[in-house]
Parts: structure tokens; C-alpha cells; sequence
């Protein structure tokens, strides 16, 4: 029975998700509309470091802020 629950439970999620694909409009990304000002486009590697450098540094930081506090405790 639980075989079954699953398959169901998958297919309306399957079926929902593209039912919301297939009638979300586009975005029309486009079309300018007036009082569009979009400035010059942004490279590969700013891209890289902004959406994937700095958030990997950012984690790296607030993992070490918060290991500090145990790390000066040590072993007793």
C-alpha cells in the first residue's frame, strides 16, 4: 500500500509542477517598458564571484565565527 501512496503522491506533484510550467506567462524579459535605464551587462567572472565566490566566502566566515568558541575550549 505504501508503493502506491507514493506513486500517487509523485504523480500529482509531476502533474501540479507542470500544469504551474505550462501556464506561468513568459517573462517578456524582452519587451523595455518606458523609464528602463538597464545598465552594461556584467562578465563571466564577476558573475562567478558574485553568485558563487562571495556566498562561498560569506559561509566560510560564519562557519569560522561560530567553530572559534569551541576550538579555545580544548580537551580537558
Amino acid at each position: 500500500m505504501d508503493k502506491r501512496n507514493a506513486l500517487r503522491a509523485g504523480a500529482v506533484t509531476a502533474t501540479a509542477t507542470l500544469m504551474m510550467l505550462l501556464t506561468s506567462p513568459a517573462a517578456l524579459a524582452l519587451t523595455r517598458d518606458d523609464g528602463d535605464d538597464p545598465g552594461s551587462g556584467i562578465s563571466v567572472a564577476q558573475t562567478l564571484g558574485l553568485f558563487v565566490a562571495l556566498p562561498l566566502v560569506a559561509f566560510a566566515v560564519i562557519a569560522g565565527l561560530v567553530m572559534i568558541p569551541s576550538l579555545g575550549k580544548g580537551k580537558k
